[in-house]
């Protein structure tokens, strides 16, 4: 089964630019940005830790600063020309001369021609205008990103959203987005790392790359599917100023290349929307929450249950406290992510129904169903006693490292046979036989995208009984079966 929590490495080179204005390197992104119709956004920053003091450990604190916007240190573009090439940049601001930069990214934002995509790119935006006015004066921000084509708005049109309403307020992750439409998994693992320490990791390279890069093969989805819907229109229609002739709506290897006058014309008109900053939207807000009370909260919970991190025992599955033998877990909301490789491995892994769940409801949870809650938080070891040794504090930061700090803690046993016998996306069980291709096309009407490149390979296709996922086996789902015998120290 093809799992896409485990893709391989993403289809596409990535150039790091980091020289001024005499380097090839940012002569080939500049030349590539003068060629390109469609340009793909992302920014990165160094993450800021609530309550983080500049002053160290002094007894006398400085008087408050004004709060000062996240400096930009990363600038991701996915850049997509007339005849369909992709080039991928990942630009590092800590090593270019921004004064290199702004006038060519101002004249890009503002070139009407020119569709830019993102996801939810405001807020990246005004942490970006603001690098650039501090470093090179107050006229030096950028206050218009237009034509612009948000991939949420995207992502909801495909869900068949009425354009006219309000989007949901809790929208979906790009990693979720990303997951459902192409079947591919972003790794989120570095999503909070350093963005300002040099030099950047080859991790941090591609992590930051893939962010722009996907958001281009979401973008060719979504012209797919607007040039099938309007060839559906009647011939009047179609032969209006707005529309062009569906011959000219190429096929390429980078998806559906773009014509002037055109179905990407028909997007920007019918689709895009301007990104406007105003003199009030791009200045710091204090935080209204009371930081002074909120450390010593956090430091008298870290004293008071650092000693109680250590797993006690027995699990509620145990049957010699009346359990089924059977190991189920609750990952809250920090650690989704450890959820699906406990999935990979065959092991019951649950997630809280809501982005925000009150402790009460992860407790009535875990008593429900005889869970563990497998959590980040300290602050929910207070609950310890009330849970009645249900709580298990995780040490280790990345998946994989947890998924064997769990195995080894709870001493699981996982054999070959168990892995990716669950369903990564909502944990649920496969049915008993595997589906035929003509079956599998016809589970995935309206539902997922089955790619085209595996029709002739006489792969099974597997659905999961509560959501319908379809998986098969192919080259990632072998990938992985071998990462996680390597993890879970499985013998071949």
């Amino acid at each position: 089964m093809e799992d896409p929590a485990r893709a391989p490495p993403p289809p596409f080179a990535v150039h790091l630019v980091t020289g001024g204005s005499s380097s090839p390197d940012l002569s080939h992104l500049i030349q590539s940005l003068d060629a390109a119709r469609i340009v793909a956004f992302d920014a990165e920053w160094k993450p800021r830790r609530r309550g983080a003091s500049a002053h160290g450990d002094d007894a006398t604190p400085a008087p408050p600063n004004p709060p000062q916007l996240p400096t930009v240190t990363v600038l991701q573009l996915a850049c997509r020309s007339e005849e369909g090439g992709n080039e991928v940049f990942v630009v590092d601001l800590l090593a270019v001369p921004l004064a290199d930069l702004w006038a060519p990214l101002r004249e890009l934002f503002e070139r009407p021609e020119v569709l830019k995509l993102g996801f939810r790119f405001k807020q990246d935006l005004v942490y970006l205008s603001a690098t650039f006015t501090a470093a090179l004066g107050d006229d030096s921000g950028f206050d218009r990103v237009e034509p612009f084509l948000d991939v949420t708005n995207v992502y909801y049109y495909f869900k068949g959203h009425d354009r006219q309403k309000r989007l949901p307020k809790e929208t979906k992750s790009l990693a979720t987005i990303c997951e459902e439409l192409l079947n591919v998994s972003l790794s989120k693992e570095l999503q909070c790392s350093d963005w300002s320490c040099r030099p950047l990791t080859e991790g941090q390279i591609r992590y930051a790359a893939s962010d722009a890069y996907y958001l281009l093969d979401i973008f060719d989805l979504f012209q797919q599917k607007v040039s099938t819907e309007e060839k559906k229109l009647p011939t009047k229609e179609l032969a209006s100023d707005e529309f062009c002739s569906p011959s000219v709506l190429e096929c390429s290897s980078s998806g559906y290349a773009i014509c002037s006058d055109g179905y990407s014309t028909s997007i920007i008109a019918k689709y895009s929307e301007s990104i406007l900053l105003t003199e009030s939207g791009t200045k710091a807000r204090s935080s209204r929450r009371k930081e002074k009370q909120k450390l010593p909260t956090d430091a008298k919970y870290k004293e008071k249950f650092d000693c109680s991190t250590e797993w006690q025992g027995p699990p509620p599955w145990d049957p010699s406290v009346g359990g089924d033998g059977y190991p189920k877990f609750l990952c809250d909301v920090m650690i989704e992510g450890l959820a699906k490789h406990l999935r990979c491995v065959g092991i019951d892994a649950a997630t809280p129904s809501c982005r925000k769940p009150q402790p009460r409801e992860l407790l009535n949870q875990i008593y429900k169903e005889g869970r563990i809650l497998l959590t980040r938080d300290v602050k929910l070891l207070k609950y310890q006693d009330l849970a009645s040794n249900q709580v298990y504090k995780m040490k280790s930061l990345l998946k994989h490292d947890q998924l064997a700090e769990v195995i080894d803690t709870f001493q699981l046993k996982i054999s070959e046979d168990r892995l990716m016998s669950r369903c990564t996306k909502c944990n649920g069980s496969f049915i008993q036989t595997p589906l035929t291709l003509d079956e599998a096309m016809e589970a995935s009407k309206g539902f997922q995208v089955i790619p085209s490149c595996i029709f002739n390979r006489n792969l099974e296709f597997w659905k999961c009984t509560d959501c319908n996922q379809l998986y098969w086996e192919g080259t990632q789902y072998h990938n992985a079966v071998q990462k996680f015998m390597s993890v879970c120290n499985i013998s071949e």
